[in-house]
């Protein structure tokens, strides 16, 4: 599991999603969520702009990152 320190919160989760590179791009990002491919604190989220804050755990494909602040 990787560590991601944001310096504010909430972050939508396409965004966190395109710029830790798990994504090509925020469209990508928006897709992979929309087809449930994306999973937050182990469920399923289909929310493209769902506010992530410090300690929830997203993953996609094989990385799990959690959601720190700095």
């Amino acid at each position: 599991m990787r560590v991601v320190e944001v310096t504010k919160e909430p972050v939508e989760l396409y965004k966190i999603l395109k710029f830790e590179g798990m994504v090509a791009s925020g469209g990508e990002a928006k897709l992979v969520i929309a087809d449930g491919e994306v999973l937050l604190n182990g469920q399923i989220e289909t929310r493209k702009r769902k506010k992530i804050i410090s300690g929830d755990i997203i993953e996609f494909g094989p990385e799990i990152i959690r959601i720190q602040l700095k």
